[in-house]
This record gives structure tokens, sequence and C-alpha cells, in this order.
């Protein structure tokens, strides 16, 4: 077995997006290259809902995917073609915007006033941006959920891992989506094939990663354990 090297870690950067709402950007932007086909992400995490409370009002997209991953609290969502809806703990909405569509996102607290989650953006291929714009709306009762007998916690939300598939289907990037927690103490190798990139976002607790010679602690990109989200896609254009 070959162990795939740690490339960078870095910190995620304090920004204010939509109407005024305080977050870590993990990655975006600097180079669309970098992790193509994903384009950003962002970690939304506060309990002062005045941070956060007046959300992301109406505003465009064409030609990307979102995906949105909420942990505490909870973000109502309205569209330009109709639809709303209102995502809970656990649960993760995948947006392909396609051809165009307008969206809001008011997030609100849980009853400790915080609100807590992710967003990434995934760039579609151009032989599909221009499709109808589509919704996978998952509950968290939907996700499977494996537990190894060293303690481990693995959450599919898409792609199959350990005899598992996730629910959300049809992405173009093949990716794979895991929300993985990792007992302290615990050595744990998970595997990465050769052909697609990798990155893990650590946000709670630290570990060392493979071939780092500092650990990884909390708002860190990387290849690595703790708890975070794994997304492992390919090179798609």
């Amino acid at each position: 077995m070959s162990i795939r090297p740690v490339l960078e870690t870095r910190k995620a950067q304090p920004t204010m997006e939509g109407a005024g709402v305080h977050l870590h950007r993990a990655f975006g932007f600097r180079d669309p290259d970098e992790l193509d086909p994903f384009l950003m992400m962002d970690h939304f995490r506060n309990d002062d809902p005045a941070k956060y409370q007046a959300g992301f009002p109406w505003h465009p997209h064409r030609g990307i995917e979102t995906i949105t991953y909420v942990l505490s609290g909870a973000v109502e969502h309205q569209d330009s073609l109709g639809n709303t809806g209102n995502l809970g703990a656990g649960d993760v909405q995948w947006m392909t915007a396609g051809s165009g569509i307008l969206h809001q996102e008011m997030p609100s607290p849980d009853a400790q006033g915080v609100n807590h989650g992710f967003q990434l953006w995934a760039n579609l291929p151009r032989d599909l941006k221009m499709t109808d714009p589509r919704y996978q709306d998952v509950t968290a009762g939907d996700i499977p959920e494996i537990i190894d007998d060293d303690g481990t916690r693995v959450r599919i939300v898409i792609g199959s891992f350990w005899g598992k598939t996730g629910p959300v289907d049809g992405i173009a990037a093949d990716p794979m989506f895991l929300d993985i927690t990792v007992p302290a103490g615990v050595k744990k190798t998970f595997p990465v094939d050769t052909y697609r990139r990798a990155f893990a976002y650590v946000f709670e607790g630290a570990g060392a990663f493979a071939d780092a010679s500092q650990p990884a602690d909390r708002r860190v990109a990387g290849k690595g354990s703790c708890r975070g989200r794994g997304e492992y896609p390919r090179h798609v254009r």
C-alpha cells in the first residue's frame, strides 16, 4: 500500500458573504485548477445570530453546483422556480444550477443560538453547464452511517465506502463526500484512488496527517482524520 503525500495544509480565512454572514473560507478562487472541479468551500459556524441571520438574499447561480451541509440550526431556501425547503441538522442539499437559477438561503439558530454548516461549490463540465436546474434534498436519516470497531464513524453523503452508498447520485464529477469522526488516539487509514484529487477539512479536534510534521487542528484543509469533511473528486473540466 502506498501513502499519498500531504501536498499542503492551510488555515481557513475569515471572511464575510451575503448580507453580512461571518464565516471562514477553506479555499476558493485563488487557483481554479487547485481542486478542480471544486471551486470554493465556506464554513459557517456562529453562536451570535446577529452575525448570520441576515443570510444570503436573492442571488443567481449558473453553470455550477452548490452543496450545503447543515450541522446545527437550519437553512431555509427559496428559488425562482417556486421551490422552498428547510435544511435541518444533518441534512444535505445538492443543487445543480445548470442553465441558471435565482435563490436565497436564510440561516436560523438552534436552541443554543448556533448555526453551523458548510457550503461547497463545484464546477460543471462544459457540456453540462446548460442543463436544467436540479435539487437533491437529503434528510439526515437517509444518510448511511458506519461505525467501525475502533469507534470511527463515517457518514456517506455520496459515493461508496465500506460497503455503503450515499443517497446523492448522478453527479458529473463522480465525487466521494464523507463526514468522518476518528476517536482520540486512533490511527486510521482511508483509501483514496490515485486518479482522484483529495482534501479533508478538519473542524473539530486535532490530528497528525500521514507525512506532515505538524498536527492539524480545526479549520485546516489537508488529507486527514479527526472530525471533518472529505471530498475526493475526479479532475473534471
